[in-house]
């Protein structure tokens, strides 16, 4: 996790975290709107980088909150500087699953392009199901996976471990820790606005769960 963290650190002091911004928009946003927030919405980000996602669910819910947390003490303090002026949008340092987080629980949760990066997937699902309040959803966004070929080299550029499953393993995952799944689907880039085929092609995963009880 420490590679992991000082590899993050790296990318928000070097500029790369708004280039992560603009590259995940598309599908990130896609996945977003399937959250359906609410006016008074609670909404966590697990592995928030720069704090886009809470920004968009700040707006969005005016009278919810909105929390972001990430390992990286360099991409909380990017998220900070970009939020001031939304009240309703924290940001705080945290390791997911082990976070305490009084503030749940909540009506949404997101993540993009984080979850394979954790060491217990199956911990860190059971702590979604545990923080998620029925009928609340999660929307889990991930570029490397089985199916997108394109995405198989990552770990070794990266130097960091990196959990790579296929979509019916996700789904699988979710069910598994308690979490129903509401939709599977590939959100791909519309043609000629992506930086690499395979966003057009294979595009993200999203695995959209809701709580199974």
């Amino acid at each position: 996790m420490a590679d992991l963290i000082e590899l993050f650190d790296a990318w928000a002091v070097n500029g790369r975290a708004e280039g992560m911004e603009q590259g995940h928009s598309l599908p990130a946003r896609m996945a977003f709107e399937k959250l359906c927030l609410g006016a008074r919405s609670t909404f966590l980000d697990i592995g928030c980088g720069n704090g886009y996602a809470v920004r968009w669910a700040a707006q969005t819910s005016p009278h919810g909150a909105a929390l972001g947390i990430d390992a990286s003490p360099a991409m909380i303090e990017r998220a900070r500087a970009a939020s001031v002026r939304l009240a309703n949008a924290a940001f705080r340092v945290a390791s997911f699953p082990s976070a305490d987080l009084p503030e749940g629980p909540f009506d949404a949760i997101f993540s993009m392009e984080a979850f394979y990066y954790l060491p217990d997937l199956d911990a860190a699902l059971r702590r979604v199901s545990e923080l998620l309040t029925p009928p609340g959803r999660f929307a889990c966004v991930v570029d490397y996976y089985a199916e997108n070929e394109a995405s198989h080299s990552w770990p070794g550029d990266l130097g960091v471990p990196m959990k790579l499953l296929d979509a019916e393993s996700w789904a699988a995952a979710f069910v598994r820790n308690g979490l129903s799944v509401v939709e599977q689907a590939r959100l791909r880039t519309p043609p000629g606005r992506a930086s690499a085929s395979w966003k057009e092609t294979c595009g993200s995963l999203l695995t959209l769960g809701g709580v199974a009880r």
